[in-house]
This record gives C-alpha cells, structure tokens and sequence, in this order.
C-alpha cells in the first residue's frame, strides 16, 4: 500500500471534519466583523467612570457661580401667592378678635361727678343799692339817674372779703372810678368783679380760689361811690353779659 503524505491527509481533513471547522470560523469572523462595523455606525452608549468620593453638587445661587447678575429683583410667583395667602389670613384673624380695652384708658364709671357749686355772700350785710341794667336808678355820688351794673353789699372799712364761689383769679388792678378790683373767673361762664377794696388784695392773678377764700377788705377806692356808706360793689356776667348778682346768693 502506498504511504500517503501530509498534504494528502489534510486535504482528507479538510474535505471531511475540516470543512465544518473552517466554516464555523469563518462565521465567527463575519459576526465580529459585523459586530464591530454596526458599533461604529449606530454608536453604543457612552460607558462612564463610577462616581467616587464626594460629588459637588453646585446650585443656580451658589456663590460658586460668582456674583449675582445685576438687575431687577424678581420674586418666585409660588413664594409671592404664598405670602399674600399668609397676608389675608393675618388680616381675617385681626378682623375676627375684637381689641381689648386698653387699660391705660380712664372708666367713666371710675370718674366721680363734680358736685353742685357752693356760694357764699362775700360781705355779709344789707344790699344798699340793687342791680339795674335796664332801668335807671338815682346815683347817690353823682346825683343822676343811670343803669347799675351790680349790687351795693353795705360792710364796714377792713372787713374780709371772700370768693363768691371756687374759680382763677384772672385780674387785680385798681379802676380809675370803681377802685382797687380783682376779677375772679368761676368757670362755666360765671365771672365776678369785686371793687372799692382796700388798696393791697391778698390774691394774685392766677391764684386758685375755693368758696369763702378771702381775696380782701373793704376800703373806700371807688371815687364813682364814694358819697354812699362803706360797701363792697359787686358785679357778675354770666357768657360775658351782665346778670344780677343777688341770683347767686344764697338765702340769709
């Protein structure tokens, strides 16, 4: 038998189980190829580094980002809604809880009513001549007939005279025909003049006066009465219009 050579027995190989060997590598190297080709065409994703140690997560207001933008504040609508909505129901709470009274404000119930006013005569005497403002009466130092304006209390040379009622001295000062005068305002309107005093009245304008605080003496200084006894001439206006004094004294 003739021996065979190596050529002769590959080409047996390959003609037998050599065959299927070489077509399996040769689809093997087709489906790499084609594997490969379609990667650099379609483009696969991207394969990026694990995440390590600490990331920095910068945000939009960050000072990392540098300085803010000049330009016109503008508020979050959320944030702006919001706001207002805590607003109004501010409001509606206030508006819903009556306010207390403040303490710090006096009760009418604690303010005790003044009580009624006390007068007194400033002399005690006879009434020499009365109050006339309409109708004219004889003057006894100038001897005509004209109006008087208060009444005459009849007292003697250095007797005291005492307020009518409580009030502010507003005046003293010495008239050239009625005298040494001090003018008392007892509030409400009422105001008395007490003239033909001794020359130094113990009060002084601004003083405070009660009812029977003594403002005087009797004296002889009103040259227009000077032909009547001694007196203490007595006039009182009530809102700046002359009334008769003897309306305000009380019963003897």
């Amino acid at each position: 038998m003739k021996k065979r050579t190596i050529l002769e027995k590959f080409g047996d190989f390959v003609l037998g189980k050599g065959f299927y060997i070489v077509l399996f590598l040769c689809v093997a190297t087709i489906g790499v190829s084609g594997y490969y080709l379609f990667r650099g065409l379609g483009g696969g994703p991207e394969v990026t580094e694990p995440v390590t140690g600490n990331p920095t997560v910068i945000l939009p207001d960050s000072e990392a980002n540098g300085p803010d933008p000049v330009g016109p504040f503008t508020q979050d609508p959320d944030k702006s809604a919001s706001g207002t909505e805590e607003v109004t129901d501010l409001e509606q709470k206030a508006e819903s809880d009556p306010a207390e009274p403040s303490q710090a404000e006096p009760e009418e119930a604690d303010q005790e009513p003044s009580g009624p006013v006390v007068y007194t005569w400033p002399v005690k005497g006879e009434i020499l001549r009365n109050f006339s403002a309409e109708t004219l009466s004889l003057d006894p130092t100038l001897g005509d007939w004209r109006t008087h304006g208060g009444v005459d209390i009849a007292s003697t040379l250095g007797v005291e005279v005492v307020a009518l009622c409580p009030g502010t001295v507003s005046e003293v000062y010495d008239d050239g025909l009625m005298g040494t005068t001090v003018v008392i305002d007892h509030g409400n309107g009422l105001s008395a003049v007490y003239c033909n005093l001794a020359g130094q009245p113990t009060v002084e304008s601004g003083d405070t006066v009660e009812t029977g605080t003594i403002i005087g003496t009797v004296g002889d200084t009103a040259i227009a009465e000077s032909g009547m006894p001694a007196h203490l001439h007595l006039e009182v206006s009530l809102n700046g219009i002359l009334v008769d004094p003897s309306e305000y004294l009380p019963d003897r």
